[in-house]
């Protein structure tokens, strides 16, 4: 039994936090971190502590999905009054980031008015000094660019803020991440592991390659003693199911979810957004880790938001992908931090950046850039790429949650691009808030009403139908909706029947049905081959 191999079972789930909070990407660029320390992390666990019945009655009206309450039914306050002092003690340096962003904003605001700004350095806090460029733009208005790079190698980044949450996944259901801190419990195995260490990639290979009982005792032991009974219970003799490649001339797609699809050629495999459901019986068909092969050629990012950038994901498959394709960013903006390196400070050593119709050449063709409008609030927000994927004498359009704001813009691409044979689009045409993401980030209030107007949104009905037409698909496929169960943590979106995204796309499924282009909503799990 001792020596008996055993894996990681394919239904643990694996949460990488950051001081206990679900990792996403702003939670690891030093000056994004502090902000949502401050503005967020802290805010809510006060607001908790202090009402902690409110939280618990928010936490279960639908009407508050993805609203700023802690998910613990007000029974927990002591452990996050232990959480806020602890975070408030080992991040203090921090704390003082975040004051100083907000104090140099305020400097350039009432300092900067179009003369030189040499003499506003003297006057930048010490936390910045030298991390940070003073800059106008051509209109005179000041701003700063944040020396990315140095940043992470001062004492902001801290990988001992980084761990890993394992447990056997119980459902679909899981607290949503922006709200609700991860508490350690009966049945988790908190893991004070970074991301990049190279004992945590070693575990993740659990999934694929088995080991004895007493070596995986020793990686798990490396980071902190288990608890013999609770780190068997995530182990699993059986030998996982064999991946079915696709062994035909032409390609095939799959859809995960969401955003989430993998596409195979002969010769070539492509993966967009990962985001991925665990294996464990359940009534919604779905693929899941399984499903994906031993080598993925490129991973592909569209854009910077907690559900195209899964960290949950990505670490699980980071050590069996070739290339992971990012757009590229600003450099240096607070609301635009470079996600190649929030990858490569995380442990990704084969990261890619790729600019606006800059192309990769492939085996089977090729991946090439394009502009996404729209989906980021009116932000100046540069790290957003559509990726256009030929094989052979296929073409394939990935446009994310791109939102058709600027139709002479698609006319100009296409006349680069022309005919592409099917586009994948999203439609989440509501969307939320510029506050409920970027908040955090702001060093001023905003209006209500000017928060309201700046939306997260995609393309409604007639945007979508631009695109579709424009490129002369003949297929259209709306993705992206959020609408599969495995994502309530990371989007807290509940649709209904009369939601304005379900009636948008609704219309477009039928006007493509109607004009002879085969269009669907894809849901659960999709595939689709085609020949080549």
């Amino acid at each position: 039994m001792e020596r008996e191999p055993l894996y990681l079972r394919p239904d643990v789930q694996v949460e990488p936090l950051v001081d206990h909070w679900y990792a996403w990407s702003h939670l690891i660029p030093p000056a994004t971190a502090a902000r949502n320390l401050t503005e967020r992390h802290l805010k809510i666990m006060d607001s908790y502590i202090q009402a902690p019945e409110i939280h618990a009655a928010a936490a279960k009206n639908p009407k508050f999905l993805g609203g700023p309450f802690i998910d613990y039914d007000g029974a927990r306050v002591d452990e996050i009054v232990a959480l806020r002092d602890q975070t408030k003690h080992a991040r203090a340096h921090l704390l003082e980031l975040s004051a100083a962003l907000e104090a140099l904003d305020h400097c350039l605001r009432m300092g900067a008015r179009g003369f030189s700004l040499q003499s506003l350095y003297d006057r930048i806090p010490q936390p910045l000094r030298g991390y940070v460029e003073l800059v106008y733009d051509l209109s005179n208005q000041p701003s700063f660019r944040i020396i990315e790079p140095l940043l992470y190698r001062s004492k902001y980044y801290d990988r001992s803020a980084q761990s890993l949450m394992f447990s056997v996944t119980k459902g679909d259901e899981r607290p949503f991440v922006l709200s609700t801190p991860r508490l350690s419990g009966d049945g988790l195995l908190h893991l004070p592991a970074a991301f990049g260490d190279s004992m945590a990639r070693s575990i993740y290979g659990l999934l694929r390659t088995p080991q004895p009982w007493e070596v995986i005792k020793r990686m798990f032991g490396h980071f902190v003693e288990p608890d013999d009974t609770l780190l068997r219970s995530i182990l699993t003799p059986a030998i996982p199911r064999p991946y079915v490649g696709y062994n035909g001339a032409g390609a095939r797609w799959r859809y995960f979810g969401h955003a989430c699809i993998l596409v195979e050629t002969p010769s070539s495999s492509f993966f967009f957004d990962p985001v991925i459901s665990y294996t464990y019986d359940t009534t919604l068909p779905r693929y899941t880790y399984l499903d994906l092969p031993e080598h993925i050629d490129y991973a592909l990012i569209t854009h910077n938001h907690q559900d195209h950038v899964l960290f949950e994901t990505l670490l699980q498959i980071r050590d069996r992908v070739g290339a992971i394709v990012v757009p590229r960013s600003g450099g240096g903006s607070l609301q635009d931090p470079s996600i190649k390196l929030v990858l490569q400070n995380c442990g990704f050593d084969n990261v890619v950046e790729l600019g606006e119709f800059e192309t990769i050449p492939t085996k089977s063709g090729s991946i090439t850039g394009l502009p996404f409008l729209g989906e980021h609030a009116d932000l100046d927000v540069r790290s957003k790429l559509a990726y256009l994927i030929r094989t052979r004498n296929r073409s394939m359009l990935f446009a994310a949650d791109s939102c058709n704001i600027e139709p002479e813009l698609y006319k100009h691409v296409y006349e680069e691009t022309g005919t592409i044979d099917a586009v994948f689009l999203g439609m989440e045409c509501d969307g939320a808030p510029l506050t409920w993401l970027y908040g955090p980030l702001l060093t001023q209030p905003i209006e209500r009403g000017m928060d309201e107007s700046r939306r997260l949104a995609g393309s409604n009905f007639e945007q979508a139908l631009d695109i579709i037409t424009r490129f002369r698909c003949k297929e259209a496929y709306v993705y992206a909706m959020g609408q599969e169960p495995w994502l309530n943590h990371i989007m807290s979106i509940k649709y209904s029947s009369k939601s304005r995204p379900i009636l948008e796309s609704d219309r477009l499924v039928s006007w493509c049905a109607e004009h002879g282009i085969y269009a669907e909503r894809l849901f659960g799990e999709k595939e689709l081959r085609f020949d080549c």
